[in-house]
């Protein structure tokens, strides 16, 4: 961006903000000079400058002298006083925990596994929240490295979202996000630590960016497991645990995929073996049967063996493995979701997150929350809190609420902004946005299948009384072969082509938009053109950009369980797509994006929700699918009431499953233009009376009766399913046996540390004769050590 010379800028321009890891300067980009940025930091209020003083900053342009960067370095100082106050875990001693008994089938994985020191970059230890008066205690070898770049990270950025610059009627305004609203700076962001294709020249640089392209974002290493810890090491918990959760899904979807393929090779080996395809292919029996228009006047009569071909693909899918996969897929899901609940608890554990929810999430209130609250109450936990009254509350709810449903009755797929009862903490509002979000997307994404399966042909009437909307558009009929190979044909457009595109969408744009942005840089030296400016040039990651990757995958969740009764290759699908996009997306954050601010998350939030709630509809969308979209009821109740043919069961079902209308009775409304061959009767998709019956074109018995079996179905399938779901989430516990015990463990380990350094301290003092020391806090910390023993 243009801006004046250095002696003409004021405070009010742009500038930038930034913080120090690995020996190079973090910067985001701005187009102020750092003498604006010093004189913005003193005409602000005394708060902000309270919090920031600490922090030292420096300043340089750009090689074209047109952006000015300011990099913010945290001193030890800051780091130690913030530490305490996020109540950041650090080590104190290294886990002497037996690690888990090795699997006997290591050492088949062994060409899956990455090298030990990718794998696990730290040592394991025992943690305990950081305490400014405890130093001593921790095991602090250099203060340079002692607080990791995502630790660093985070609490700079914690500090810039909650700085105060100033006030507007009455209400405080803080926080970079505003200032980066405004345009007071152009962005803000932590550096990677090196270029992605080769290391940095400071030996003291970890080179973490590097490694991981090479040992993660190549696709060539699409068969290697991710390394989980490096990658929230160097991004921080959020980022790590969808990477974990993706990686999980992608391993659960080879068993599912494999089931189906060989449902799918079932239908392929028995294809020739259908009867019902063979009558329509004949020309003696489907060449024969004259079926009613598909639409008014316009339409011809057509005969049945025109479908020859689809009624013999539609059995590829359309055939009893096709009904076990959808009980299966309900099973599968449960494991799923059980198993991924177990492998999350041990995240958990393992990363330091066993109590993060009560601590970070909950008592953290949003600052945009704050800015908007004047009122205050009392809260047990947090003393005085900003609050909204109830009948701000109350007036945000009532045009939320409208807003939502004035959206999705017509069903429009774009952002929102919606006034509701504001979310207090980070937690609450991701919650509430994704939720949201998804609904809207849910709509979108979902509406065309349920249509096709659910409600396409179902409720056209009959020739001579077709239904119509509104009385003008008549109801669309289902494709001559029927509504299940076009919910295939959906479907197959959907996770083939549309999700390859997606991927190559998503490698494609941010490359073409960083190489547009760098075109006037590739010819200057890498000394000319800093670290700064490589990042800045680069894409931005952004507030929601973990909520689009879960989004996509949660959307290949639902096709692949509440309409996998039509298409048994759809996890096979979803399995092939998920390879790539875990090198996709390792690909674009490691070399396209700019490194998103550290966060931490102990679970995939409100998602697993979502997940749970898909579960349980797919069990109800798979078992209407086979009752009412698929043809299996039908030809089971032929086969068991009204089949003829002992050598040949099935043999008739496509006549008998045909209803008769006689032509004369078309009203002009629907009779069509041509008749060339004067036929005189036309076959339709029904089980009614014919027209010299004496309940002409009523419902027939066989009617209710399959209508009876297809409810009856319905009701069998999903209690079944239900009960197996329960009974197995029943016998799987949510965690681990081994990492419960390793939790008591490190709690009890952890406060026998602690106990016995105060214990100590009190000794000390009390030997020196201190004043502070008194002889109820040394029987009381004793008392501790004997408590936490016993425990």
């Amino acid at each position: 961006m243009e801006t004046a010379p250095r002696g003409e800028r004021t405070a009010s321009q742009p500038g930038t903000v930034a913080s120090r890891m690995c020996g190079l300067p973090v910067a985001s980009p701005g187009n102020e000079s750092f003498q604006a940025s010093v004189y913005m930091i003193n005409v602000v209020s005394k708060a902000f400058f309270s919090l920031m003083c600490a922090l030292t900053f420096l300043g340089q342009e750009s090689e074209d002298g047109k952006i000015c960067f300011v990099k913010i370095h945290a001193t030890w100082d800051v780091l130690i006083t913030y530490a305490e106050v996020l109540n950041i875990k650090v080590p104190i001693k290294e886990n002497d925990i037996p690690s888990t008994v090795e699997n006997p089938l290591d050492c088949m994985l062994a060409p899956l596994r990455l090298p030990e020191k990718v794998m696990h970059p730290e040592p394991d230890y025992f943690t305990a929240p950081f305490s400014r008066d405890k130093q001593e205690l921790y095991l602090i070898n250099d203060e340079s490295t002692f607080f990791s770049p995502s630790m660093r990270n985070r609490i700079v950025n914690y500090i810039l979202t909650r700085c105060p610059y100033g006030t507007e009627e009455g209400k405080k305004k803080f926080g970079i996000k505003r200032l980066l609203n405004n345009g007071t700076y152009t962005a803000a962001y932590p550096l990677h630590d090196c270029q992605y294709w080769k290391k940095a020249n400071d030996p003291n640089c970890e080179n973490e960016r590097y490694t991981l392209y090479m040992e993660w974002a190549r696709f060539l290493r699409f068969y290697k497991e991710q390394p989980l810890d490096l990658i929230r090491k160097y991004y921080g918990e959020k980022i790590g645990i969808y990477f974990a959760w993706l990686g999980f899904y992608t391993e659960m979807l080879f068993l599912a995929a494999v089931v189906g393929l060989i449902c799918f090779l079932y239908g392929l080996f028995t294809m020739d073996e259908n009867m019902s395809s063979k009558e329509i292919c004949d020309p003696a029996i489907g060449g024969e049967i004259i079926m009613c228009p598909l639409c008014d006047q316009d339409c011809e009569y057509w005969r049945l063996n025109t479908t020859c071909e689809s009624s013999q693909y539609s059995h590829l899918f359309d055939n009893v493995a096709t009904l076990f996969f959808a009980i299966f897929m309900g099973i599968w899901v449960t494991l799923f979701l059980e198993f991924w609940k177990r492998r999350q608890a041990r995240l958990k554990y393992e990363w330091d997150l066993v109590d993060f929810e009560e601590e970070q999430q909950q008592l953290q209130l949003r600052p945009e929350y704050e800015a908007k609250c004047t009122h205050k109450k009392k809260n047990p936990v947090t003393q005085m809190e900003p609050y909204l009254p109830i009948t701000s509350q109350a007036v945000r709810f009532c045009i939320s609420g409208t807003t939502v449903l004035f959206w999705v009755s017509i069903f429009l797929n774009h952002h929102f902004n919606t006034y509701q009862k504001i979310p207090r903490t980070h937690m609450e509002y991701e919650n509430r946005l994704t939720m949201k979000m998804f609904l809207f997307q849910f709509v979108n994404y979902y509406s065309s299948c349920f249509y096709v399966a659910f409600f396409k042909g179902k409720f056209v009437g009959y020739p001579g009384a077709y239904t119509y909307m509104f009385n003008r558009w008549r109801n669309e009929e289902c494709d001559p072969a029927g509504c299940l190979i076009e919910l295939t044909t959906q479907l197959t457009i959907v996770m083939a082509g549309k999700q390859i595109w997606g991927n190559i969408q998503e490698a494609i744009v941010p490359w073409i938009c960083n190489w547009w942005g760098r075109r006037k840089a590739r010819n200057n030296p890498e000394n000319l053109y800093s670290r700064w400016e490589q990042d800045h040039d680069l894409q931005t990651f952004g507030a929601l950009g973990l909520f689009y990757e879960y989004l996509e995958m949660v959307i290949q969740f639902g096709f692949i369980t509440l309409f996998v009764a039509s298409f048994p290759l759809a996890p096979l699908l979803a399995l092939m797509n998920n390879i790539l996009e875990i090198r996709v997306d390792s690909w674009k954050l490691t070399t396209q994006y700019r490194r998103p601010v550290a966060a931490k998350a102990h679970s995939i939030g409100v998602w697993q929700e979502i997940l749970n709630g898909m579960a349980i509809l797919s069990v109800v969308t798979n078992a209407f699918i086979v009752a009412f979209t698929s043809d299996m009821i039908p030809r089971l109740v032929y086969y068991y009431t009204a089949s003829e043919n002992e050598d040949s069961p099935m043999s008739g079902y496509i006549n008998n499953s045909l209803s008769v209308f006689q032509i004369s009775d078309f009203p002009d409304r629907n009779k069509p233009k041509l008749n060339p061959e004067n036929f005189v009767i036309c076959r339709y998709r029904d089980y009614r009376y014919p027209p010299d019956h004496e309940k002409k074109y009523l419902h027939s018995m066989q009617f209710w009766h399959i209508l009876a079996a297809k409810l009856a179905f319905i009701i069998i399938m999903e209690h079944v399913v239900f009960i197996v779901k329960f009974f197995v989430a029943w016998m799987i516990p949510d965690v681990p046996a081994d990492v419960k015990a390793k939790i008591k463990r490190e709690k009890y380990l952890t406060q026998k540390i602690l106990y016995e350094y105060e214990f100590e301290k009190l000794k000390e003092r009390l030997c020196q004769g201190g004043k502070q020391a008194t002889e109820e806090e040394f029987i009381t910390t004793e008392g501790r050590m004997e408590l936490s023993r016993a425990m």
